[in-house]
């Protein structure tokens, strides 16, 4: 059975940037299940329409055959459809709505995935990125050192090479603004710099729970 729910924004990003950008799954459409449908009823329309529920094998053949494959991902309504080079009604029926992620990032929950220079590229979306960046300047000579950590290890973001470099600079921009004023700087001991691994179709781990497997940060650039 083709398993395509996701069961956190932490799992969807790494399922979408690891496991298809990462494979070659280049060409996409988004989209959002209104309220009142069945999201599963939609997940089985699409994956029967598109024949994405089939095996690796069968993938392979395909991709020998010159033909495009699918994947389907979906975290509560918004769902992407994804497909690689080749041949397949996918790129006749959408064709109004496919974009190439090598051009045009998806953005969702606050993230940006996009690939660049040969590998999946994640990023916290330039507009969040910028509203967190003015939020923590304006408090930065306005908090005790304690109250700033506890502030800046609230960002949720999972650090990706590029998430980690976006934090870094605001951290910079704080402590500048904290020096200038005569206050104590913040060290970057304040971020996790190893993302979380999730298994992205489990049920998400409790917050009072055991903490998810770690792997390096670097795993998507």
């Amino acid at each position: 059975m083709y398993r395509a729910e996701t069961t956190s924004v932490g799992g969807f990003i790494q399922q979408l940037a690891v496991s298809c950008v990462g494979k070659g799954y280049f060409f996409y459409v988004v989209g959002s299940i209104p309220e009142g449908k069945d999201p599963y009823a939609i997940d089985q329309k699409l994956i029967d329409r598109y024949g994405i529920d089939i095996s690796k094998w069968a993938r392979a053949r395909r991709k020998r055959a010159g033909l495009a494959n699918l994947r389907y991902l979906r975290f509560q309504r918004f769902f992407v459809l994804l497909a690689t080079h080749g041949q397949h009604p996918f790129f006749e029926e959408e064709a109004a709505c496919i974009k190439d992620i090598r051009r045009t990032p998806i953005k969702f929950a606050g993230y940006s995935v996009s690939y660049r220079a040969g590998h999946p590229h994640v990023r916290i979306e330039q507009e969040e990125y910028k509203q967190m960046k003015a939020y923590f300047l304006d408090l930065a000579v306005h908090r005790s050192l304690v109250n700033m950590e506890r502030e800046l290890a609230q960002i949720h973001h999972e650090p990706y090479a590029p998430v980690r470099r976006q934090l870094l600079c605001i951290l910079r921009a704080v402590n500048q603004a904290r020096k200038t004023a005569g206050f104590t700087p913040v060290t970057k001991q304040v971020f996790r710099f190893r993302r979380r691994v999730y298994r992205p179709f489990e049920p998400a781990i409790d917050s009072g729970g055991p903490w998810p497997e770690l792997a390096p940060a670097e795993a998507a650039s």
